[in-house]
């Protein structure tokens, strides 16, 4: 039997219904009315970025048929009319943005175009490292080969006249001049070449080198010499570093470097005459070399020592008497061999040179490079050396003896 339902059930029902249709309907006006918003948001953003990107894009192709009329002008009339001037503007910009584009078309400065191709300079060294990689350590150093110009001259093909090298990858940290006194030991020469040049351009040192030769044949000075090598040297090149070597000696290990350091720096410190020791605390003979700054403190080098012996000591006294210290490398690395010879004519021992090392603080001020006169006769450049020939003078009459 049929239930009979309420009138206000059905009259609940249906208001439900009606409320859901009307909460859909009004959510559906809502989400049209918001599509048509973007829409139209993103028809405005399109319209927006059209008017932009034309009045940018009229620029450039007004900056472009400027920079084609300007150098169309320059190639109608390559010498320029006078009154008229072609420009070409820069506006390849990586990574450039709108604004900077816009501020560039307000801003372009005009510059004049070049008539030929400009080489890009090239990039800047980077410094030579303290401990240059290419170096070899302890070499073997023999004197029985034959050895002639020819041949040293064909293992340093890049030396240049004068006995000049650079490195050609970086930036040395030292212009060194290298200064030999010299007379009559041109097969000394051609082994101390041999050897030094390898050595040296494996250090990445920028050098010169000076032979220092005395004519004549009159008493031999060697510190004399090597004061007219300092001022030589720099009539040639700005040096601010100066070794001052024998002829016949010849460093055993590269790591030994010839370049200046804080101190007054002795290369030679275990020769194989002498055991390979130093003979003595004082010993400053052979290799040494100093800055140019230190060579000045101390006046240079005495003038006065005619014959062998005692300069390098009177040196020695100068250095700590202006209140500097001698540096030396590891006695492993600072070994030289001594190319075995007579002792030179016109060379003999000094007798006078005890005396004279013991007055050093009396005269250094006043003997030196202050005190220098020599006259120069030569200065000839050969591929592997600079030669300078000399006049230096004569020693002073020994007193007589009563």
């Amino acid at each position: 039997m049929p239930v009979a339902v309420p009138a206000s059930s059905w009259r609940a029902v249906a208001g439900r219904s009606s409320s859901s249709a009307m909460t859909r309907l009004m959510l559906g006006r809502t989400l049209e009315r918001i599509c048509k918003g973007v829409l139209l948001l993103c028809l405005l953003h399109f319209l927006i970025m059209m008017i932009l990107y034309f009045d940018v894009y009229t620029q450039r192709f007004d900056l472009f048929s400027r920079f084609n009329n300007g150098r169309n002008g320059s190639r109608n009339n390559i010498s320029g009319a006078a009154g008229h001037h072609y420009y070409y503007y820069n506006i390849s910009r990586p990574n450039a943005t709108l604004a900077s584009y816009l501020a560039a078309g307000e801003q372009l400065v005009p510059t004049v175009q070049p008539e030929t191709n400009q080489t890009p300079s090239p990039k800047p060294l980077p410094p030579c490292p303290e401990i240059p990689p290419g170096l070899v350590g302890r070499l073997l150093i023999e004197f029985s080969t034959q050895m002639t110009m020819e041949r040293v001259q064909k293992e340093n093909p890049n030396v240049t006249e004068g006995g000049r090298y650079t490195p050609p990858d970086c930036r040395p940290r030292w212009k060194v001049a290298i200064i030999i006194p010299f007379r009559h030991r041109e097969n000394h020469l051609k082994y101390w070449l041999h050897y030094l040049h390898p050595i040296l351009r494996r250090q990445k040192i920028d050098y010169g080198i000076y032979i220092i030769n005395q004519l004549g044949e009159d008493t031999f000075n060697r510190a004399k010499l090597l004061n007219v090598g300092y001022t030589e040297a720099l009539k040639d090149a700005e040096y601010d570093c100066f070794i001052f070597s024998d002829v016949d000696l010849i460093p055993m290990d590269d790591r030994n470097l010839y370049h200046c350091y804080d101190q007054p720096r002795h290369f030679a410190i275990a020769m194989d005459k002498f055991g390979f020791r130093l003979p003595y605390a004082g010993y400053f003979g052979g290799v040494s070399g100093l800055s140019k700054k230190q060579f000045l403190k101390i006046n240079g080098f005495p003038n006065e020592y005619w014959g062998w012996g005692g300069e390098d000591d009177d040196i020695y006294n100068r250095i700590t008497l202006n209140g500097m210290k001698v540096s030396r490398p590891d006695v492993r690395i600072g070994r030289y061999r001594m190319i075995k010879h007579e002792r030179d004519k016109h060379n003999e021992p000094n007798p006078q040179r005890f005396n004279k090392i013991q007055n050093t603080k009396n005269t250094m001020k006043k003997d030196g490079i202050s005190s220098l006169t020599y006259r120069l006769v030569q200065v000839k450049k050969y591929p592997l050396y600079t030669n300078i020939s000399v006049e230096i003078g004569k020693p002073p009459p020994r007193p007589f003896k009563g």
